[in-house]
């Protein structure tokens, strides 16, 4: 017994001395500096960051360089003749990158990069190295043709299509190009010779241009006429060019017209696109470039403005239309007006009862001037979910009392009473009624949910393939997260190949959605998985395209979509060559990009 007692007092004793040593310091086996890059920001006078994306600049730390230069550009922004000043060097706020475990001395908050600076950095092995950080000011080494575009008869435009890796410019035309000045963009600061902007030159035949940089690099650039085959069916991929992002908030800004959170629509033609605005004017501005045409307005006060002025879409044909919005069954005429131009004077082309609540969205398959069909979807007292559906034949409007249309096995109303406030139908067909549509939705279905969440409502946002024989559902994409709303959807057919183009919108700040669609409907088949709003190609082997996720949106411009408002549209170029895609979110941007279908 002794001897255990004895034992148990040598281990504590032992316990105790262990207990007091200090543990070993873990260091790296390597030395290192630990400082991995180092960023410098322009700011203001206050000390404000003047563009933390555009005026930051980053340096990579190799290991055993001790000298850091910050490359600054020669002007600031570097598409503007603002050249960087002593005064924008001298206060440069700093940022490092560092492992953890070290530190750096003074503190990187401000310095001054007129002049060299030394920062000591203690590492993780408590090892001090020095470091001198300077700013070399660079001129530009960009030598690009970024866009390139030649004036054809009429308003019409060519658009070069440029292959970088080859520095080539394919003018896709197959009669005679006059001789003419063209339309570039070029690298900020970046010069070209011959100038095509000041030079009338014979695109027939081939054109060398050389693109110097503001440094002095160079590069040269050919001109090719040609009409290259097309693929066999639907869109080149990689084609997609962004045309432009235009905040809608600044357009109004710039027409006086106050319209950021109250666009509800849309209407595109080849050269103009027309905003609603729920007032007297709507904003017209360059379907290729964005920018506003003329004054940027047009008047539409015939129309009453306010929810008279609610909604707006365009036919193949350029006319434009415009209709109101007929809320909560209050009486009054529902109103289609057309305006044969993005720019003429309204006249009412529509007058009717419309047997329940609707306007908050309308489509035009086809061209009034020959044959076309008009859809507004609505909901009714009875809680049925419907559209009023019109026709034209060979110029001529049937009748101005439309057709009531009901659909079976979905639901758009959210179970109640309440207004159709997301929802869009369009036909796939000018002339045959009962040809397929596609809706875009926000409500229940009969169909049961993927990946369904307990406790979670089932209410959520699906593309529809309706059966225009039976009115039924053929198929479904679905978006599994009840935050992302899908109100807006067209149709076209372009180079053999049926496309959907829907939007997913965020109404607030829930996550990230506001993404536009561009879907391959040649195939059922392919509308049964599950459509995540997350998601873009490859999520779904219906979807060919998708723009940039949380880009575009409210969210995006810093702001919120209260009302889930949104719009898209197709135009095709007269030739077929060219698919244009369009799409706004209220609050946020109204964007265009250009797809083709060369075997190029």
């Amino acid at each position: 017994m002794k001897s255990k007692i004895y034992l148990l007092i040598l281990m504590g004793a032992l316990f105790a001395i262990n207990g007091c040593q200090t543990p070993d310091e873990l260091l790296p086996p390597v030395a290192h500096s630990g400082l991995n890059s180092v960023t410098a920001y322009f700011t203001d006078a206050a000390g404000n960051y003047l563009d933390q994306d555009k005026g930051r600049f980053t340096v990579t730390v190799t290991e055993g360089n001790t000298n850091i230069v910050i490359p600054v550009p020669y002007y600031f922004p570097e598409e503007s003749d603002n050249p960087v000043t002593a005064a924008m060097l001298s206060r440069m706020r700093m940022r490092a990158n560092l492992d953890d475990n070290v530190t750096v001395a003074p503190p990187l908050l401000y310095m001054d990069l007129t002049q060299p600076s030394v920062i000591t950095v203690t590492t993780q092995r408590k090892e001090k190295v020095q470091y001198t950080i300077s700013s070399l000011i660079l001129k530009s080494s960009a030598c690009v043709i970024e866009e390139f575009t030649l004036p054809l008869a009429g308003d019409a435009i060519l658009t070069g299509i440029i292959t970088e890796s080859t520095k080539t410019i394919s003018l896709i035309a197959s009669e005679p190009i006059a001789p003419c000045t063209a339309t570039i963009k070029l690298s900020p600061h970046a010069t070209i010779s011959p100038d095509p902007r000041t030079t009338t030159l014979d695109y027939n035949n081939t054109q060398t241009f050389v693109v110097t940089a503001h440094d002095g690099t160079s590069a040269t650039y050919t001109t090719s006429k040609s009409v290259p085959a097309k693929l066999p069916a639907g869109i080149r991929p990689g084609s997609e060019k962004l045309l432009f992002a235009k905040l809608i908030s600044a357009l109004g800004t710039a027409t006086g017209v106050g319209v950021a959170n109250n666009v509800n629509g849309l209407a595109a033609t080849l050269n103009h696109i027309v905003l609603s605005t729920r007032g007297n004017s709507s904003i017209v501005i360059d379907a290729k470039t964005g920018d506003l045409i003329g004054t940027g307005t047009v008047d539409v006060s015939i129309t009453g403005g306010g929810l008279n002025n609610f909604y707006t879409t365009a036919d193949d044909g350029g006319n434009i239309f415009i209709c109101n919005l007929v809320n909560n069954r209050t009486s009054g005429a529902f109103k289609i007006y057309k305006q044969t131009s993005a720019t003429a004077t309204p006249e009412v082309y529509i007058s009717c009862t419309l047997p329940g609540d609707g306007g908050r969205k309308m489509s035009v398959q086809g061209n009034i001037a020959t044959n076309a069909i008009i859809t507004v979807p609505f909901k009714n007292a009875d809680v049925a979910d419907k559209f009023a559906r019109w026709q034209v034949i060979n110029g001529t409007l049937v009748s101005q009392t439309p057709d009531i249309v009901t659909v079976t096995g979905m639901h758009w109303h959210n179970g109640s009473t309440a207004n159709v406030y997301n929802v869009d139908l369009v036909a796939t067909s000018d002339v045959d009624l009962n040809a397929d549509y596609f809706i875009a939705r926000y409500g229940q279905g009969t169909q049961a949910k993927p990946n369904p969440v307990a406790g979670q409502s089932d209410i959520y946002s699906l593309l529809d393939w309706m059966n225009g024989s039976t009115n039924a559902v053929r198929a479904t994409l679905v978006d599994v997260n009840q935050n992302f709303v899908a109100n807006a959807v067209d149709y076209t057919v372009f180079n053999n190949t049926p496309y959907v183009l829907v939007n997913y919108v965020n109404a607030y700040n829930w996550g990230q959605a506001d993404r536009a669609y561009l879907v391959n409907a040649a195939s059922t088949g392919a509308f049964t998985a599950a459509f995540n709003a997350y998601g873009g190609p490859g999520v779904d082997g219906a979807i060919e395209w998708a723009c940039p996720l949380n880009t575009y949106g409210a969210q995006a411009a810093g702001t919120t979509n209260g009302n889930s408002s949104g719009d898209v549209a197709f135009v095709q170029s007269a030739d077929g060559n060219f698919l244009y895609v369009y799409f706004m979110f209220a609050n946020g941007y109204v964007v265009g990009y250009q797809f083709d279908c060369f075997d190029i």
